[in-house]
């Protein structure tokens, strides 16, 4: 009776069949971890703790029981997607909800909503720093103003971490490291806005350089936080690195003191502090040699301390320092790639865990697959996690083991499609004839002869615009303010190749459809390059300043870099690499942005002009009416968040940098050395970090294309599989091996291997006749293409009119040539190995074979060729076709 009543437990599937009745009453597993705790207790969202008996059968109690078991699984299924998300993201297993009453405000905590609340609120108070005293002259707001907004942004802040508390509990809350420091920072700063707020004044607030912690916490932020751990994990050996080059510079600073402070009119190692200072400037050259001209005066021999000192701490503890810092790094990524594998596998044992039932504990069913799916990824299908279950399930039972499950990650985010739907592209559902022409111009904007003409067109456009700057330099040279005063000297130019670039565009979107245009890297990146060219040159009707906007149109010619394999190597490493080089160019722009706060801090109000009287730097800080002898170095200041970055750029580039240095030494103190070399000191770890990454990332590159030898980035879609899908490969051979592989059109035995396919390749080639023509052979072309990028496949027209006739005229000659120098002919299977009979007695009385095998493989191969779908074939190419097909090995 309870049999007959529909279950919450009951999933349908997409036929609208039902799991069998077994399946209905499943049973989940003992949900008791490695600690002995329950996670969450069922009961609790029950309030009861009744329990059902084996003999109540009754249609309530059965639908009570169903129901707390539909209950237990959709919990379980919650608790299995958070344990994988977890593994994802990379979190700590600790920070795992406790209990059933804090899913909900995990649940909340990880929304994207939430996740985007957080970032803003993040970026709202490290971006008031532009608003404050002292401010960006544009961006000025009243104490009251800006002190609101960031009391508006920490209370969100506050709200997050009040939330996180909730689920984990106060005890786990201040074990985590890193939500303790944005909790304890999160307080100070609140602290301050309040009085800031209450005085209505701002006072010195060197705090707000934390503020970046903010932004690290965020969710968006996790690969910036990622980098910034490594960075940390990797300082051990770099201060081992950096306290070698200092104690070398220490000990060459006393030995220069010594040597040259008696030098007359030698100030740079006036004193042991002078010393160390000029030497450390020298290890960046930017004093060199000016620091040794006074001693080298003096005496020829003294340039052999420097030529020590540069070769010791520049050319090798430099070089050796970079080293340490790319093994180090390269050993924490390979140390950082194994922990987060083991990091998911254990997630997926705990998801495991929760999704088996106590009759089978050693596998998942489909429907308690698809009830974790729906919590882990809710935007996928019931199809897509079918399929991705089926992509998982090696195995012939119907459900999925622990070892099928670690590979969950590998599988879960694919994009499905319909084999039939590879080749079909956005306008094929139109209505006829506007399919026809959109197909016609799909195939026009993949053209190689328009891609060539684009690819000259932008090439000449480059020439166009170098020669005419070329001329108006030459030209005007005498008035550099008449280049905003041209006439029509490239309106016309400019028109035509704007022109010819928006009808490149309009085609390549009608063509390839908005979706695919605008989610390829270079076609996004012609659009707007294109798009900016279309304002500049409108610009230009109205303001001739417009015309620098034009001149981004020679950014195209990146496009001719995808000619050259190195070229490509280099672009192909940079996009792949895209992401995390963005999260390196943030933790440069939070290390600037900590360093801008503290020197706004330090140096607010510091005026250098005509600093630094009687000094070696004096001229650099020279400020007068008359602009061309002047330095501008003056300039470089602190007055604002903006222009306290353009002076720590200046400062990284380290050319000139310790003129900066002495201006504010001599104007504050020389305690201020301290942040400059402090300053530079970190860059340099940080930069040293970004380059040891980029070699790290590009080797790696390299080595994969060498070992997977594959030439182009874009031909990683093109495995050797595609090319076996034509042979029968042998079930029992070993990756690796050579093996024979039989091809499927023309039985031919082939020897290779999966990781070598150049003799299957050479075969396609050479049969291209009975491998494009007789059989149905789909994307034959790009097949090809892919295979060898060398090799061009002729066109259908170009083998039926020219080619098949050569092949067979050669064939048959072939075949008449052979006939004539044979001595004897025999047409039966008896007078194959007969010595004693002549051939003109058997073509003379034995004319009909003895057998009709030979025919019957005749008539199947032309069956096979003169199908349905080629009705319309003509009778002289299927008789060519049949003579390719059958006689092929006559051909040279």
């Amino acid at each position: 009776m309870a049999g007959n009543i529909e279950s919450p437990l009951l999933i349908r599937n997409e036929n609208g069949f039902s799991p069998s009745d077994e399946d209905q009453y499943d049973v989940p597993s003992n949900r008791i971890h490695s600690n002995g705790d329950s996670i969450y207790d069922v009961n609790n969202g029950f309030g009861s703790n009744h329990q059902i008996l084996e003999g109540q059968g009754t249609p309530y109690h059965a639908i009570t029981r169903r129901h707390k078991q539909y209950k237990t699984w959709e919990l379980n299924y919650q608790e299995a997607a958070i344990y994988l998300q977890e593994g994802e993201n990379n979190d700590k297993y600790s920070t795992h909800p406790r209990d059933f009453n804090a899913l909900p405000a995990y649940k909340i905590a990880h929304k994207k909503i939430f996740y985007a609340l957080d970032l803003f609120a993040a970026l709202l108070v490290m971006g008031l720093a532009a608003c404050e005293r002292p401010a960006v002259p544009f961006l000025t707001l009243p104490v009251g103003v800006h002190g609101s907004l960031e009391l508006f942004g920490l209370l969100i802040l506050a709200l997050e971490l009040g939330i996180r508390m909730k689920w984990l509990g106060f005890r786990t809350f201040i074990k985590h490291k890193r939500t303790l420091i944005k909790s304890c920072t999160l307080i100070i700063v609140f602290i301050e806005t309040i009085v800031v707020i209450i005085r209505q004044h701002n006072h010195f607030r060197v705090t707000r350089s934390l503020r970046p912690l903010f932004l690290i916490d965020t969710y968006y932020c996790r690969g910036v936080r990622r980098t910034f751990r490594q960075i940390l994990q990797s300082m051990p050996p770099i201060i081992d690195m950096l306290l070698l080059l200092l104690f070398f510079m220490l000990i060459f600073s006393i030995l220069g003191f010594y040597l040259f402070s008696g030098i007359h009119g030698d100030a740079y190692f006036a004193t042991l502090q002078d010393s160390f200072i000029s030497l450390f400037v020298l290890l960046t050259t930017a004093n060199y040699p000016d620091v040794m001209m006074p001693a080298y005066a003096s005496s020829r021999y003294y340039s052999i301390f420097y030529i020590i000192y540069l070769s010791l701490e520049l050319y090798f503890i430099m070089n050796l320092f970079l080293a340490v810092v790319y093994d180090t790094f390269s050993n924490l990524e390979k140390t950082k790639v194994k922990k987060l594998f083991f990091h998911k596998r254990l997630g997926c044992q705990h998801a495991f865990r929760l999704l088996v039932t106590k009759e089978d504990n050693k596998s998942i069913k489909l429907k308690h697959f698809l009830g974790m799916m729906k919590h882990l990824r809710p935007k996928k299908s019931r199809r897509d996690g079918y399929l991705v279950f089926k992509m998982l399930n090696m195995g012939t039972s119907g459900a999925l083991t622990l070892e099928e499950f670690h590979k969950i990650y590998e599988a879960i985010d694919l994009q499905w499609m319909l084999k039939s739907d590879e080749n079909i592209i956005w306008s094929s559902h139109f209505k006829y004839p506007f399919n026809r022409i959109f197909r016609c111009i799909h195939s026009f904007v993949k053209w190689k002869w328009f891609k060539r003409f684009i690819y000259f067109a932008i090439a000449s456009n480059f020439l166009i615009i170098l020669v005419e700057t070329i001329q108006i330099s030459v030209t005007i040279e005498a008035d550099r303010h008449k280049i905003t005063d041209r006439e029509n000297w490239a309106s016309v130019a400019s028109t035509v190749y704007v022109c010819i670039y928006i009808v490149e565009a309009i085609l390549k979107i009608l063509g390839k459809g908005p979706a695919v245009y605008f989610t390829s890297g270079w076609d996004l990146f012609d659009f707007v390059v294109t798009g900016t060219s279309v304002i500049g040159l409108l610009g230009e009707f109205f303001d001739d300043s417009f015309y620098f906007i034009i001149v981004l149109r020679p950014f195209k010619l990146l496009r001719l870099f995808k000619v050259k394999e190195r070229y490509r190597d280099v672009l192909g490493t940079l996009f792949v690499l895209f992401t995390r080089l963005i999260s390196l160019a943030i933790v440069i722009i939070l290390v600037y942005y900590f360093f801008a706060i503290i020197g706004m801090e330090m140096f607010l109000h510091t005026n250098l002009r005509n600093c630094c009287k009687n000094t070696s730097v004096e001229a650099y800080y020279k400020y007068s009416n008359d602009s061309t002898n002047q330095m501008y170095y003056y300039l470089n200041n602190f007055d604002n968040i903006l222009e306290s970055g353009v002076t720590l750029f200046e400062l990284t580039v380290v050319n000139n940098w310790f003129i900066i240095m002495e201006g504010y030494a001599h104007h504050i103190g020389e305690w201020s050395r301290v942040y400059f070399m402090l300053f530079y000191i970190v860059m340099m770890v940080v930069m040293n970090i970004v380059v040891a990454f980029i070699l790290e990332q590009f080797l790696f590159r390299m080595q994969y294309n060498r070992k997977m030898e594959v030439k182009d980035i874009e031909d990683l879609k093109m495995s050797s599989k595609s090319v076996l899908e034509h042979f029968t490969v042998p079930d029992d051979f070993q990756n690796g091996n050579t093996f024979k592989g039989k091809c499927m059109h023309c039985g031919t035995l082939i020897s290779g291997s999966y990781k070598v396919t150049s003799n299957f390749v050479t075969h396609m080639k050479l049969g291209i006749f009975y491998h494009s023509l007789l059989s149905k052979v789909k994307n034959f072309k790009n097949l090809m293409e892919k295979a060898d990028t060398k090799y061009q496949v002729p066109s259908r027209k170009h083998l039926s009119s020219k080619l098949l006739h050569e092949k067979s005229v050669e064939i048959k000659n072939n075949l008449v040539n052979t006939l004539k120098r044979a001595e004897s002919v025999c047409l039966t299977i008896d007078l194959w190995s007969s010595r004693q009979m002549r051939a003109k007695l058997a073509v003379q009385y034995l004319a009909i074979p003895a057998t009709s095998a030979p025919v019957e493989r005749l008539f199947s191969t032309a069956g096979k060729t003169f199908r349905p779908e080629r009705c319309r074939l003509a009778d002289g190419t299927f008789e060519k076709l049949m003579m390719v097909k059958c006689n092929g090995k006559m051909l040279k």
